[in-house]
């Protein structure tokens, strides 16, 4: 069973917006009447003429608001042409999605699966539409430190949730294999990079070197989202609480610390690289500072070990950095969902220096300018 690859990354906004709206960039199209009959059929309470408009977020699955006569959902492809093997998963979003959809865990409902690429050019699903407000930047301007520390706390709890779910207790069991799975994602990862490689990186080059011989112990299993950033994650329109985790694409059974490290990465960041916080006034912010959001997480799960966090953040560097690298490659081919595909994917190198930095230096305890 593959683990996903190829994931979106982090879109540039403008970082004055202290949130995105949820309202399509482009005009809503009409959808033939053959794919409207498949949605009546197949997606509960669906009724008319499909209408879609795309959203503008997304790296990797174009995303559209589907309206019908009967309301608003939400339409994920993917994209057409030809892609890398296991990539832009879809189908394993929707299996995922379904499984959790009555646990304690923040998600949308999803509705159908449609695999057959003759109705709308690729396969896609149909999941609910979910209101609230959805951040790009980690750092939230506009929002006041109070209400931003709030919104951090929120976002652990709902990694938390989700880190708390027994996989065979959901039909899971089979979801992917947990034993050696660090390796397995230091490989996969290494061979995604290589896929998309379009110039040598020398930190890459130590990282997959370097990330192979120290390997920490196998964790229990759990899923494994891949992708917990902020912007995939939707909150209440008003309460600081997540009420949808989005975009599972890379969702798997495996080691939910290196899926907590790779959604603290931002602490390690600095605000004109990749809208990180790591050279900013944290505490004046309300932002927490990284051991006081560890140990909240390491609480909320029940956790009382001290888990060799210099692999972990190295590891998650490593992987951001070969997805930035594939976000690149896809610009380069005329592949990418979003304008911004190129600008950010130049942001590897950079990013890759920063996960070797950690694995020489062994920062993995504090963050810059915190405390250990």
């Amino acid at each position: 069973m593959a683990e996903g690859i190829d994931t979106p990354a982090y879109g540039e906004l403008d970082a004055a917006a202290p949130e995105t709206s949820q309202r399509p960039e482009t005009t809503s199209v009409a959808l033939s009447q053959e794919a409207s009959q498949w949605l009546a059929a197949n997606v509960e309470g669906f009724a008319g003429r499909g209408r879609v408009a795309k959203f503008g977020f997304g790296q990797s699955n174009p995303t559209f608001r589907l309206d019908g006569d009967s309301g608003s959902f939400v339409l994920r492809r993917k994209p057409p042409g030809v892609l890398l093997p296991g990539a832009h998963a879809i189908e394993r979003e929707f299996r995922v999605l379904q499984a959790i959809a009555d646990t304690v865990v923040p998600a949308p409902r999803v509705f159908a699966l449609c695999e057959d690429d003759r109705l709308l050019g690729a396969p896609f699903y149909v999941m609910e539409l979910v209101e609230g407000r959805l951040f790009y930047d980690q750092r939230m301007p506009g929002v006041e430190p109070e209400a931003r520390r709030a919104l951090f706390e929120a976002m652990c709890r709902a990694v938390a949730s989700l880190h708390s779910v027994d996989p065979a207790g959901v039909g899971l069991a089979d979801y992917g294999r947990a034993e050696g799975f660090l390796g397995r994602q230091v490989a996969l990862w290494t061979r995604q990079y290589r896929a998309s490689e379009t110039r040598r990186i020398p930190a890459m080059e130590q990282l997959i070197d370097w990330l192979p011989r120290n390997l920490p112990e196998d964790q229990a299993a759990r899923i494994f989202h891949g992708d917990l950033r902020l912007d995939n994650m939707i909150f209440h329109p008003s309460e600081p609480r997540v009420t949808a985790l989005l975009d599972w694409e890379l969702s798997t059974l495996g080691d939910p610390l290196a899926d907590f490290a790779y959604h603290s990465i931002a602490w390690w960041i600095e605000a004109d690289l990749f809208r990180g916080f790591a050279d900013l006034d944290r505490v004046a912010m309300g932002i927490p500072e990284w051991p006081d959001y560890l140990q909240l997480y390491l609480d909320l799960s029940g956790r009382t070990d001290r888990p060799d966090w210099d692999f972990y953040l190295a590891f998650a560097f490593f992987r951001i950095a070969a997805i930035l690298q594939g976000v690149r490659r896809r610009a380069e081919t005329g592949q990418a969902s979003s304008a911004d595909a190129a600008h950010v994917g130049a942001k590897a190198e950079p990013l890759a220096k920063l996960g070797w930095a950690i694995a020489v230096a062994g920062h993995g305890a504090t963050a810059p300018g915190g405390r250990s």
